[in-house]
């Protein structure tokens, strides 16, 4: 029997790049910065400490970054 978490997503933002960091937003809401990678089969993240999930626009290149 597997096991899989869910994850419930606050706020999704759309992204022209397959990196981003992200440090929660507002200093109420906020936790120390992660720089996170987009999953190259889905072109998305969620954030493991604000659940914000980060996906690639539309029309942007999935090639590239650093």
């Amino acid at each position: 029997m597997s096991h899989t978490a869910t994850v419930t997503v606050t706020e999704t933002v759309e992204i022209e790049s397959m990196e981003t960091s992200c440090d929660g937003g507002s200093p109420a809401q906020g936790h120390p910065r992660v720089y996170l990678h987009l999953d190259p089969d889905s072109h998305d993240i969620v954030c493991p400490y604000c659940s914000r999930k980060f996906v690639l626009k539309a029309g942007a290149s999935a090639a590239g970054g650093h």
